[in-house]
């Protein structure tokens, strides 16, 4: 599935980028290009980075509030590091 479609990067493209490092949309553009002519699929890139800016369905079912699924998200990435 095309993520950008003024440069043909699909999804698959975008998350092997994201497994060699990149961690933002601006680093996705450096690598691919994508987001960086129309702007339309900088979302898209940023929910598949997992930055997006609304709350998952997930969250919305059991009544979190976004800014708590949000701190949430932040602490697995502490986590992580």
């Amino acid at each position: 599935m095309f993520v950008c479609n003024c440069f043909g990067v699909t999804e698959a493209q975008v998350k092997k980028h994201a497994a060699d490092g990149a961690c933002t949309p601006r680093q996705i553009a450096s690598a691919c290009k994508a987001g960086t002519d129309c702007g339309s699929c900088v979302r898209r890139i940023q929910a598949l980075l997992g930055r997006g800016a609304v709350p998952g369905r997930a969250s919305a079912e059991q009544d979190i509030p976004a800014l708590a699924e949000a701190g949430r998200r932040e602490e697995r990435l502490d986590e992580a590091a």
